[in-house]
């Protein structure tokens, strides 16, 4: 029975573990609040040392000022510190240790040679920071929170970067904050590492130099603008800074006399890096202007920009990121811009933000800015907080209202009036006999299509509301529409994609014909079953799918002149591996991007449309190797929607994907209620939330719309629901296990009472020491019900097997290993938690689906069990193009 003694050690070890954390957790909390403000000068000198803490290829540098007293308002001190590495780096997050009480901002420069190498110096004089060009990283101020840039970017430091030191640069307001004789120790710390990193950071900073604010006078406008004349970058945050008089700065990129938004807030908020509006880029000939608007109200003499707390400043912080090959860290504009150009910014720029005392000290660290509020209408400028709000896309189980009588549905797209559009093949089908081994078409005597193969639909209902395209087509494909609602549409028998006219009174007018009818090809002037086309909705340029039997993408002008393609053999040295069969196209009009599913190769790569240089490559286990289908969303970062195919090579469930464009991760996966699907061939979405599946095998076309969980979080496609509803489980399995084993000593409890009844005054005075040092409930309350739901169950079970052994021989042995403690810790990790997966605790409980779930246990965390796929081309066999019968 020495099984006993051991387990009573082991609880109450495991239990004492368990109340020392929540004992450490607030003294850690007061510590970490107290790091920047330390009476003992040498305390606070010690803890400011230049730290490195590294672990092979991550690690975090602090810096921070080393216990300085400045000696008046308004002083700018800077410290330096040389980049940890002699190899190239890169700065991934941004985490401040500073209060607005005494820190008015801070500024983290990159160099190669500060000015000074003392443990600080005045760099508010003539001496400045860097003897060189200095590159700024990072800005603070007003309690702004930590900084965390996309996967995939870094800032560049180190060895070929052309920054070997940070210098750090505080600016201290109002000295009074130092009556105390504390020494400061803020700072930053910077969490890095020395993977290389496809993309790199920089900041493009709009700063105003001569603009004077008059007193008394209610509106002052400072505006800057500047052309760019660089390689593309891609903003991603923004940050707006003034002093006191500031009442809203606003940046625009404006292209071709269009003004988009690229950030607008108040610099009396928290001065964070807020997210862009919307992912946009910025390229040559653009030009990017900024605006802050001022008040002279409350002044008696002029303001002036400069660089005391009374003086002004109008910066507009850009932070993007570009390809690593033409990385520039740092660009500034300080030109004022013309009159003429400002006549024609947006009304919003002079529009002040109002600012509640409650959030001047808030942190709104990347969130949507104050003036995008939800209207509680699904808008696609709402999709963007769809995923964040606990959305997910679920099947319209009463749509269509009625049957559309649909052929092999090949393709989807939405009209001008975002009625959904769709492409069938009627009574023709592709089969193993529609094609030789030529790839031409053989059941040409069967004439087109009878039927009308484009069905105009009401998206809410489902009912048809025009058809069209009777007596044209042999085997449809592809379809999208342009800004003039014209149908551009690829038929594989044909071998041709053609421009179709949607008016009413035109007949299906074929207006732009390109290819040989039935004459398959690879030259300018023929395809090769072409299966779709995107079209740039700013130049009117095309861009083709080239296909079954060809793999590239052609490009041509509006009017059907060929201008380039790529993709065609492996010479092509933009992508590692060619495509195989490239199925799907669509347009990213922010970005001025094209993206494929590259069906076969189970990947989705993005182009810019210009050059048709690559840009990003997207591919998931979960694809099992094929995707079929892509369109987009530009919602927040932008939405990449998919679906994905059946392959002879994976066992991957058909499915569609929500991915985030910016970070490849995939956000959300759905798929019908009862059927499943057959072939998912198409994709659209629709700007309200809805997305339409067409499926070429069941013949039918799903409408999904995004539904609210019931509070459940999504990770890489996984649901989890949240702990508050595990609790609830876990404390209802608890209470019936505690009213079984009540049933069962209820005896023994009784006589007990009476024997042992303490006096009434007694307990009352017991009950109040208890409470004394009774733990917050609130706080011990989960730690208490997960270790109760751990041990009942092994107490149970030990019972159990104490009880057959005894039965057996009248005796028991418990054999121990040398530590028996640890031994019987290492069982219960190995048995106990080891065993505890997640996907079989949901799949038997409120109806989840396992589907996800089997990989997440609690012996790894998810970065280990789900590394992505790396993508990289260059590790993957080349493969040959499937025979020209290949259907769909």
């Amino acid at each position: 029975m020495m099984g006993i003694p051991v387990l009573c050690v082991t609880i109450l070890a495991f239990i004492s573990h368990s109340r020392s954390l929540e004992i450490e957790n607030p003294l850690y909390r007061i510590k970490r609040s107290q790091e920047n403000v330390l009476s003992n000068p040498s305390d606070c000198v010690s803890r400011t040392r230049q730290q490195v803490f590294t672990n092979t290829q991550n690690f975090s540098v602090d810096i921070r000022m080393p216990g300085v007293v400045p000696a008046g308002s308004d002083t700018y001190l800077c410290t330096s510190f040389p980049v940890p590495t002699s190899r190239d780096a890169y700065i991934v997050d941004f985490i401040p240790h500073a209060s607005m009480d005494t820190v008015h901002h801070m500024l983290l420069f990159g160099c190669q040679t500060p000015v000074s190498t003392s443990s600080y110096w005045d760099c508010g004089s003539v001496q400045g920071t860097c003897k060189d060009e200095a590159s700024i990283m990072y800005a603070w101020a007003r309690n702004a929170p930590p900084t965390k840039l996309p996967k995939d970017v870094g800032f560049k430091v180190g060895r070929n970067s052309g920054m070997s030191h940070f210098v750090l640069q505080i600016h201290y307001g109002d000295v009074s904050a130092f009556r105390d004789h504390h020494r400061d120790c803020s700072g930053v710390s910077l969490r890095m590492t020395s993977i290389p990193q496809p993309f790199i950071a920089g900041i493009y900073l709009l700063m105003s130099v001569d603009t004077v604010i008059l007193p008394g006078k209610q509106v002052t406008n400072a505006d800057i603008a500047c052309d760019y004349s660089s390689y593309p970058i891609y903003p991603f945050a923004f940050r707006t800074h003034t002093h006191h008089l500031g009442k809203v700065v606003s940046g625009y990129r404006v292209r071709d006399g269009k003004w988009s938004l690229i950030g607008r807030q108040s610099p009396q908020l928290p001065q964070a890096f807020y997210p862009t509006n919307k992912g946009m880029n910025v390229k040559y000939g653009d030009t990017i202007a900024a605006r802050c608007v001022f008040t002279g109200e409350g002044r008696t003499s002029k303001t002036y920009i400069g660089g005391t707390s009374s003086d002004e400043m109008c910066n507009f912080y850009i932070m993007y990121y570009m390809d690593s090959q033409y990385a520039n860290p740092f660009m500034n504009c300080m030109d004022s811009g013309s009159k003429e150009l400002f006549q024609h910014i947006p009304a919003e720029a002079n529009v002040p933000i109002a600012v509640s005392p409650g959030h001047m000290t808030s942190s709104m660290h990347m969130g949507p800015s104050p003036d995008h509020q939800d209207n509680g209408l699904l808008r696609t400028h709402e999709v963007e907080q769809v995923l964040d709000q606990d959305y997910h896309l679920e099947q319209v189980s009463g749509w269509p209202q009625s049957s559309l009588q649909l052929g092999q549905v090949s393709g989807l797209a939405l009209d001008s009036d975002s009625n959904l559009v769709i492409f069938h093949r009627g009574d023709h089908h592709w089969g193993a006999d529609s094609f030789n081994s030529q790839a031409r078409y053989q059941q040409r005597s069967l004439g087109p299509i009878q039927q009308s193969t484009i069905l105009v639909v009401d998206p809410v209902k489902g009912n048809i509301l025009k058809a069209s395209g009777r007596d044209m087509f042999y085997l449809p494909h592809g379809i999208t529409t342009d800004k003039k609602n014209n149908y551009w549409v690829t038929d594989v028998a044909l071998h041709q994609v053609l421009k179709v006219s949607s008016e009413s009174d035109s007949r299906d007018r074929v207006l732009l014909a390109l290819g040989e009818a039935f004459t398959p090809g690879s030259d300018r002037k023929h395809f090769c079953q072409p299966t779709d086309v995107a079209v740039d909705t700013v130049t009117g340029n095309i861009f083709v799918s080239d296909g079954y039997c060809n793999a590239r993408i052609v490009k041509f002008s509006a009017e059907g002149k060929y201008l380039s393609e790529w993709g065609s053999g492996s010479s092509d040295r933009r992508r590692h591996i060619p495509f195989r069969i490239p199925h799907s196209l669509v347009f990213l009009p922010d970005r001025q991007e094209v993206c494929v599913a590259d069906r076969e190769n189970g990947r989705i790569q993005c182009f810019m449309t210009e050059t048709g240089e690559f840009v990003k490559e997207i591919k998931k286990e979960e694809f099992g190797g094929e995707v079929f289908a892509i369109t987009f969303s530009p919602a927040g970062d932008g939405l990449i929607f998919a679906v994905n195919g059946e392959s002879p090579y994976s066992s991957a469930p058909l499915r569609g994907f929500v991915i985030d464009y910016q970070t490849t991760e995939i956000l959300d996966t759905f798929k019908p209620e009862k059927k499943e699907f057959k072939m998912p061939h198409d994709i659209v979405e629709t700007g309200d939330g809805s997305v339409f599946v067409g499926d070429a095998g069941s013949q039918l076309v799903y409408k999904f719309t995004f539904e609210k969980l019931h509070r459940s979080v999504k990770k890489a496609g996984i649901e989890v629901q949240e702990l508050e509803e595990m609790e609830a489980f876990v404390q209802t399995k608890v209470k019936q296990q505690q009213q079984h084993n009540t049933s069962k000593t209820s005896g023994i409890q009784e006589k007990q009472t009476v024997a042992e009844q303490p006096p009434a005054q007694e307990e009352t005075e017991v009950e109040k020491k208890k409470s004394a040092v009774k733990p917050n409930r609130g706080q011990g309350a989960l730690p208490a019900i997960i270790t109760t739901l751990l041990l009942v169950p092994l107490l149970l079970v030990i019972s159990i097997g104490l009880f057959i052994c005894w039965r057996k021989n009248n005796r028991c042995e418990v054999k121990t290993e040398p530590s028996s403690v640890g031994g019987i810790l290492g069982k219960i990790r190995g048995k106990a938690v080891g065993s505890l997966n997640l996907g079989n605790f949901f799949a038997s409980h409120k109806g989840y689906s396992r589907q996800g779930f089997d990989q997440l246990s609690t012996e790894g965390s998810d970065q280990e069990r789900n590394d992505e796929d790396s993508s990289d081309s260059e590790n993957e066999e080349y493969s040959a193009l499937p025979p020209p019968e290949s259907s769909s």
